[in-house]
């Protein structure tokens, strides 16, 4: 059986510039990166902004498991299938992070016979949208230093800094650091600290951002540190934001590649759902949406991490609405929150399954309270029996969800053509009626508890002391109408990644809360997530190489 890596290598990828023609795209409207990949410019950001709208399909999941489910290669694969219709259709997703990509997942590209191409460049350094993060990031977090450094006029306490410094790799060792050793031209000596780069705020503005003065606008809302009278000290008071922008100027533009079946992708921005907000960009989703008449996008990990911050964190900034949810499971995920082991899961287990599949219950409750359609697609394994796909079939439409199997592994847009038809007539027959989950007014501790109950199914949230200041000071800072992003395991609806299925009489344990000014949301720490991932023990690192000739190998 062939590998991922060796589809993509193997398929015939057409110049990027024919791609666009098809959109169409004009050719002095690309800012080209080799053949295969390019920007799509301002100008044509700016000639399609009075285009009718497409239809907006959000691909999410199951909570993932070790036995794999397959959102990326479903949304690859969905929107190959409606070129195998005749409709036009665009896919927009994220770009990967290389702390997966050498740590435990691998690559990001989709797989089989729905991938987004050329694969590698993807999962490598594509385009240096990342890098351009990482280095606006560290020159804030430079220009920080030095002003306390230099006399600190604003009066900066530096025991209440909270800017991170960010590397675009899993590194455990960085989490928490001391820096200004040495001499006194040194810098102050301070703790500090390293997130991924998936994980920084200028991720989450570049994402949200609507355009260039948008983005500046955020990138000086930042929140960098506190002075002695506890009030905020942002990047615009330290004139770090032309910086900045003069950095991300490329990259906050859209990038085009192609499926194995030439499908145009937009792939821009990269935040986790774990530890951050989720979603591609704003500008690749309402860029995309003016493009095609579909338009299939993604939100990462489960439904209740990416779908949630989907809808109550970018819709709610951007004003977007999705007509319908994608929700993506697999018979032998199903039968892993039966609490089956993974080597046990090629056999036929009833039981397991109708114990398991109350995983994907929960979450077909929760999109059903954003009143959104819901089409639960069952992404096909050899080792699926007939008995086990009727069972889901029939509890999807007890249910009210349009069911489909997907097939575009092994087939390509051929195996989604049954989900793709599904969608169009779910589309026809059943009319969005997008709502938020909860409303701008509540308190923050309100809308964290309320994300907690009505989306994990918790009991009740647990708060320290020392959190319930952070919300109230929050508060009196004026970020009370803020949407809450939730930092929690992705193995588990609860905080706790042993939970398999749907937990029941559990707390949600809030360990921190802090504010996201330029992005315009208040991050909520639980149970024991990180923002910096470590290493597994062994790294999918060990088995990436490259031959004489440039060939790369391993990568997926």
């Amino acid at each position: 059986m062939k590998t991922d890596i060796q589809i993509a290598q193997e398929a015939k990828l057409l110049p990027i510039t024919e791609i666009a023609e098809d959109i169409p795209i004009q050719e002095d409207e690309l800012e080209l990166y080799g053949k295969y990949k390019a920007k799509i410019s301002d100008a044509y950001l700016n000639r399609v902004q009075n285009n009718k709208d497409g239809k907006l399909i959000l691909v999410t999941a199951i909570n993932p498991t070790p036995a794999g489910e397959g959102k990326t290669t479903t949304s690859v694969g969905l929107g190959q299938a409606f070129g195998k219709l005749g409709k036009k259709a665009i896919i927009a997703l994220r770009e990967p992070s290389l702390g997966p990509c050498f740590g435990v997942k691998g690559g990001a590209a989709g797989g089989g016979y729905a991938q987004v191409v050329p694969m590698e460049d993807l999962n490598l350094h594509f385009t240096g949208d990342f890098h351009a993060i990482t280095s606006a990031n560290n020159l804030l977090a430079a220009m920080l230093d030095n002003h306390i450094q230099q006399g600190n006029e604003l009066e900066i306490d530096t025991r209440q800094i909270v800017w991170k410094r960010c590397l675009d790799m899993n590194d455990r060792v960085l989490r928490n650091i001391v820096v200004g050793l040495g001499s006194k031209m040194d810098g102050v000596v301070r703790e500090d600290h390293f997130t991924i780069t998936v994980a920084s705020e200028i991720m989450a503005v570049l994402c949200l951002a609507e355009n260039m003065q948008d983005l500046k606008r955020r990138l000086g809302k930042m929140i960098v540190a506190y002075n002695f009278d506890g009030k905020p000290v942002t990047a615009e008071k330290l004139e770090a934001v032309g910086a900045m922008a003069a950095l991300l100027k490329d990259a906050l533009k859209p990038n085009l590649i192609q499926t194995l079946e030439h499908t145009p992708a937009i792939i821009h921005g990269g935040p986790f759902a774990n530890i951050a907000h989720g979603c591609n960009s704003v500008v690749a989703t309402k860029t995309a949406l003016k493009m095609a008449d579909y338009v299939i996008t993604e939100a990462g990990f489960g439904a209740d991490l990416g779908a949630e911050k989907f809808f109550d964190i970018k819709c709610r900034i951007s004003g977007l609405k999705p007509d319908a949810v994608v929700l993506v499971a697999t018979i032998r995920a199903l039968k892993y929150n039966g609490y089956v082991a993974k080597n046990d899961l090629n056999s036929e287990n009833m039981d397991a399954l109708q114990a398991g599949i109350a995983n994907l219950e929960k979450h077909i409750e929760n999109i059903q309270k954003y009143h959104v359609p819901v089409i639960v697609t069952l992404n096909a394994f050899s080792t699926d029996t007939e008995n086990e796909i009727k069972f889901v079939e029939n509890f999807c439409k007890e249910r009210n969800c349009d069911f489909a199997l997907s097939e575009v592994w092994s087939q390509g847009g051929d195996g989604g053509i049954a989900l793709a038809n599904t969608i169009i007539n779910t589309l026809k027959t059943k009319k969005s009626d997008f709502r938020l989950l909860y409303q701008d007014e509540l308190s923050l501790e309100e809308k964290i508890r309320t994300v907690a109950k009505e989306i994990y199914g918790a009991s009740d949230i647990a708060l320290s002391t020392a959190v319930k200041k952070q919300l109230q000071k929050l508060e009196a800072l004026g970020f009370k109408k803020f949407p809450i992003c939730m930092a929690k395991t992705q193995y588990s609806l609860s905080d706790n990644p042993e939970l398999l299925g749907r937990p029941e009489n559990f707390m949600i344990q809030i360990r921190e809360a802090y504010v996201a000014a330029g992005a315009g949301f208040i991050v909520v720490l639980t149970g024991s997530i990180v923002t910096m991932p470590g290493l597994p023990k062994t790294p999918a690192a060990h088995r990436i190489d490259v031959d004489d000739q440039g060939m790369i190998s391993g990568l997926f």
